[in-house]
C-alpha cells in the first residue's frame, strides 16, 4: 500500500508542470514552440537562459520534495522516497491536466540522484559524471541526459543497491529513453539540435 500512496503524491507534486507555469507567466504555451517539450531545454531555447534556469530549479526540487515527504510518512521503509520521486516523474512527463503531455523527467531524476548520494555518493558521481561528459563532447544534451538516465541503474546495482530499488531505476531509464524517442530518431539521422544552437523563433 505504500507504494500506491507514495507515488500518488508523487504525481501530485510532479503535476505541478513548472515549465508550463514558466511558459505562461510569460504568456507563452511551451507545447506550442520549439520542440513542443515542457521541459528545461525547450524553456531555455524558446524563452532564454532564466527561464531555463527557474524550470529546471523547479522540476530538482519536485523530486526532493517528493522523496523528502514519502520518506517522513514512511520512516521505516528504505524505497519510500524513491517510489515518491517515481510518482514526480510520472506527474511531470504525464500531467493529466495538460493531456499527459509534459516534460522528460532528466531534471527530476536528478533530484532522485541527489536525494540517493546520501545512501552512495558513487551514484551523482558517475551518473553526472556521464552525463556531462557526453553534453561536452557532443553539444547533444539529449545524449548526455540519456546517458545519465542509463547509467543510475548501473550504478546502483554496482553498488548492491536493493534489488527492488534497482528494478524501478531500470524502469525510470526505459521510461526515459521513450520520452527521448524523437531525440533518437534525429540523432540518427544527424539533425538534433545542438547546445549552443540559435534559439528558436515562437511561432506566430
Amino acid at each position: 500500500m505504500f507504494r500506491v500512496i507514495c507515488i500518488l503524491l508523487g504525481y501530485g507534486i510532479g503535476c505541478l508542470q513548472s515549465a508550463y507555469l514558466v511558459g505562461r507567466i510569460s504568456n507563452v504555451d511551451l507545447r506550442q514552440y520549439g520542440s513542443g517539450n515542457l521541459g528545461t531545454t525547450n524553456a531555455l531555447r524558446v524563452l532564454g537562459k532564466k527561464a531555463g534556469a527557474i524550470t529546471f530549479v523547479c522540476d530538482i526540487l519536485k523530486s526532493v520534495v517528493g522523496f523528502l515527504l514519502c520518506k517522513m510518512l514512511f520512516k521505516e521503509i528504505e524505497l519510500a522516497g524513491l517510489y515518491g520521486c517515481v510518482g514526480v516523474i510520472l506527474g511531470h512527463d504525464f500531467p493529466f491536466y495538460l493531456n499527459f503531455k509534459g516534460g522528460k523527467g532528466i531534471a527530476c531524476m536528478i533530484g532522485l540522484v541527489l536525494c540517493l548520494s546520501m545512501t552512495t555518493w558513487y551514484l551523482p558521481t558517475f551518473a553526472f559524471g556521464i552525463g556531462i561528459i557526453c553534453i561536452a563532447t557532443t553539444r547533444y544534451v539529449s545524449l548526455g541526459s540519456m546517458s545519465f538516465a542509463v547509467m543510475i541503474p548501473i550504478v546502483l546495482f554496482k553498488v548492491g543497491f536493493p534489488l527492488e530499488g534497482t528494478l524501478i531505476a531500470i524502469s525510470l531509464a526505459a521510461l526515459a529513453l521513450y520520452q527521448h524517442r524523437a531525440n533518437i530518431a534525429r540523432l540518427l539521422a544527424g539533425n538534433e539540435n545542438k547546445l549552443g544552437a540559435k534559439k528558436v523563433e515562437r511561432n506566430v
